[in-house]
């Protein structure tokens, strides 16, 4: 497909891919297969997470970054490298760059059922204790994102003429994390760095991400001419883009778009922004050399061959939430 320069992301329906039409199946592969290669991002709605779902979690969420910040450290364990539990202000930085991010996040991890061994590398959730409700609220959104996601991915893997159920067993019990932000108010804007952004402009980690509707305006996508586009979502829908993963596995087929949070306008700079993304990884010991069909005379090989346990163990050293 010839690359178009779009001014807004494409919206699609999860519920053609899920409702047992094959008409409407392989549409919507083709639209989202060619969202992917073209700008990396999409609107989904159908997507299975409802009013009462989101409005509890995002009050759990506003709730826990209302605390005093020395109630918050209390969840804070660097020794996870910020794995699970909550990082504070300007602890991550976008990858090449120095200045922190002007944000404070939670992370809420895989929950292992049965007896796989891949339990053993993922450490235990972390939860407020101030907060009865946050733990459930957390993990049933976790799951019904997850879902969501299996189902993206399983259009993807068609789209890439891949067996539907490719990606099935790479993201049973996935590293995956749910990520509630608060880009937190700042009262002086001249008392932080001249640089500093809410989320200096980078490319997403994992496979593919999910992201909740944010409370505020913000969100800019890089388009292949280098114009920033702003990316916005109806209340009944949530974004999905590529990651790093995905486009390395793809050898560049499908594209890990470039994307930031700038900040507000200076009268502005006073108010909270919230967003919930949730990064979808793989297990730990998925490959992520290209695939074969995906490598062509006019596509070299790009990248050396490499697991998804070791990349997301790189980018963690470079975003400063891990020390080599």
């Amino acid at each position: 497909m010839q690359d178009q320069l779009l001014d807004q992301i494409p919206s699609l329906d999860l519920a053609d891919f899920r409702s047992g039409d094959s008409e409407r199946k392989v549409r919507f592969v083709q639209q989202l297969g060619e969202a992917y290669q073209n700008i990396g991002f999409v609107a989904l709605k159908n997507h299975g997470l409802n009013d009462d779902q989101t409005k509890q979690l995002y009050a759990d969420v506003q709730a826990f970054f209302q605390l005093p910040d020395a109630a918050k450290q209390r969840y804070e364990k660097p020794e996870l490298a910020g794995q699970r539990g909550y990082i504070s202000k300007g602890k991550e930085h976008a990858k090449g760059r120095n200045t922190g991010d002007l944000k404070e996040f939670y992370h809420v991890g895989q929950v292992v059922e049965g007896d796989d061994p891949i339990k053993s590398e993922y450490p235990d959730n972390i939860w407020p204790e101030e907060l009865g409700t946050f733990k459930d609220t957390a993990l049933n959104t976790y799951r019904t994102l997850e879902s969501a996601g299996k189902d993206v991915l399983r259009a993807i893997a068609l789209y890439l003429h891949l067996p539907e159920n490719y990606f099935d067993d790479k993201v049973k019990n996935g590293n995956s994390i749910l990520r509630p932000i608060h880009y937190f108010p700042i009262e002086d804007p001249d008392a932080v760095p001249a640089d500093a952004v809410r989320a200096a402009e980078h490319g997403d980690i994992n496979l593919i991400t999910l992201l909740m509707g944010a409370s505020a305006d913000g969100l800019q996508v890089k388009r292949r001419d280098d114009k920033w586009i702003p990316i916005t979502a109806l209340p009944d829908q949530i974004v999905v883009n590529v990651g790093d993963m995905l486009q390395r596995l793809t050898n560049g087929v499908l594209k890990s778009t470039i994307h930031r949070v700038v900040n507000p306008a200076r009268e502005k700079m006073n108010t909270s922004r919230y967003s919930i993304p949730f990064f979808m990884h793989p297990r730990s010991e998925m490959s992520l050399a290209a695939l074969e069909h995906c490598i062509t005379p006019d596509n070299p090989k790009k990248e050396a061959d490499i697991t998804a346990g070791e990349f997301l163990n790189e980018r963690l050293i470079e975003l400063g939430l891990k020390k080599k």
